[in-house]
């Protein structure tokens, strides 16, 4: 893993796209020469077209993070990585063209962009087929020793196995006499210098994934690891690290408070953020103002009630606000009390379904951005009557309110729609991820990838 603005990235990941990249220049330098061949013009010389093409090729590059060409499924499946490749380069390409309108002068894109755009999908598959096939082997995955062999190590064994994984377990050592959950483990009484032991495998970082961690953790031998420059990482944030996310189940108080993150230097950052929302609400509103008020005559024609309507949340520092969405359940949907959406809810109204698909109910809420009760990104903020149980029966939710409420966030395009106490932990989890390493790079990052969500109604009810 790279730790790239706080926000870690797998060194696979990162290789794949610094290839891709080089290709998208490549593709669009063998377009130019096809097409200056065709119509008989000089070819000029290559460093006078670099900062165009790398330009190109970044536009390209940003739609494919944005569909999840490097998400896990993607490098699990080819069929899925193609899929999403073509939907990718297909909207670099528009977005180039609207460029090339903007910017006239230039008819490099115009005249090469059906070149570039095939030879640009022929080079990331096989790109995906060479690279990706080497960058997923064992032989490029840090080397991992666990110590421990109870429930955690089987954890790390189960997330090691994926193969979007960017390590391999080399080995468990059992640090007690407990009764063993990974029954390779060897006994630590077994190994006779645990210093050597590590370097004779070649292991690159040892995890403690005790159970009972009072008067197990070797503290001698990991020293000695540790100064040989091998890294020692607890469980916490290992899996914080590999999953992106808070484990809930093993993170205590102590490690919230002296682990990395909840950082008082965000200053600079915030106001960024308020500038950026600001600055962004104001044209998202000008621009779908019409959509708002098509969809809200097309929702009042469609059912009894009003097109809009009002909800409490509960947003930074526990404050309550009213935010505006397009209505999509029938007015009595909460006759009976506030409950839980449902997956094929029959509250939602036949326009009320496609509006939640496709995100246009949301639109309202940008209201909400400009006003500086929420923000772009960010936890998505729920309704007191739940917040208020949750409090109770989900440790640390109420530190998810320590970061402005957002329409979109980290556990969004992370985590399907969930709608229930066990759901609302596991978004949970990533909502503590962001609080505790959110910046700008990390929210640009989520504005990108929700992309992919609204494309492919990943999470939509």
């Amino acid at each position: 893993m790279i730790r790239l603005f706080k926000h870690y990235i797998p060194h696979a990941v990162l290789l794949l796209g610094l290839f891709d990249f080089g290709l998208l220049i490549a593709a669009g330098e063998l377009a130019w020469k096809l097409r200056a061949g065709q119509i008989g013009i000089g070819m000029g010389l290559f460093a006078d077209r670099l900062p165009l093409m790398a330009g190109a090729a970044a536009v390209v590059l940003t739609a494919m993070i944005s569909v999840g060409v490097y998400g896990a499924e993607s490098l699990r499946s080819m069929r899925f990585a193609g899929a999403r490749l073509l939907v990718a380069v297909s909207l670099g390409v528009i977005a180039l063209t609207f460029i090339d309108f903007l910017v006239p002068g230039q008819t490099f894109w115009r005249s090469t962009l059906a070149y570039a755009m095939g030879i640009s999908i022929l080079f990331l598959m096989l790109n995906r087929l060479i690279i990706g096939g080497i960058l997923g082997a064992h032989a490029f995955r840090r080397r991992v020793l666990v110590l421990g062999s109870g429930k955690r190590a089987q954890r790390l064994r189960e997330l090691g196995m994926r193969p979007e994984s960017g390590f391999s377990i080399v080995g468990y050592i059992a640090m007690s006499d407990t009764p063993l959950v990974v029954e390779e483990a060897i006994p630590r009484s077994a190994i006779h210098d645990l210093n050597r032991f590590v370097e004779n495998l070649g292991v690159s970082e040892v995890v403690l994934a005790l159970e009972e961690r009072r008067n197990a953790i070797p503290m001698k031998d990991l020293l000695r690891i540790k100064t040989a420059g091998v890294h020692v990482n607890d469980f916490s944030s290992f899996m914080e690290r590999e999953t992106g996310r808070v484990d809930l189940d093993t993170v205590n108080p102590s490690w919230l408070i002296f682990s990395d993150g909840f950082s008082s230097g965000r200053a600079v950052s915030s106001v960024a953020k308020r500038m950026f929302d600001i600055l962004a609400s104001s044209i998202l509103l000008l621009l779908t103002f019409p959509l708002i008020l098509l969809f809200a005559l097309i929702v009042k024609i469609d059912s009894r009630g009003p097109a809009f309507f009002r909800q409490t949340r509960v947003g930074l520092y526990g404050q309550t606000f009213e935010v505006i969405k397009l209505r999509s359940m029938r007015v009595d949907a909460e006759k009976d009390g506030a409950i839980w959406a449902q997956a094929d809810d029959p509250r939602v109204t036949r326009v009320g379904r496609f509006i939640r698909k496709v995100r246009i109910d949301e639109l309202p809420q940008t209201w909400s951005v400009l006003k500086g009760e929420m923000s772009f990104v960010g936890p998505r903020p729920e309704r007191p009557q739940f917040v208020e149980d949750l409090e109770d029966k989900v440790p640390y939710y109420a530190e998810r309110h320590m970061v402005k409420p957002g329409i979109t966030g980290w556990a969004q395009i992370n985590y399907p729609y969930g709608a229930s106490i066990e759901d609302a932990r596991q978004k949970l989890e990533y909502d503590l991820y962001y609080a505790k390493n959110y910046t700008p790079f990390l929210d640009l990052l989520i504005l990108l990838q929700t992309l992919r969500v609204v494309l492919w109604h990943e999470g939509a009810r």
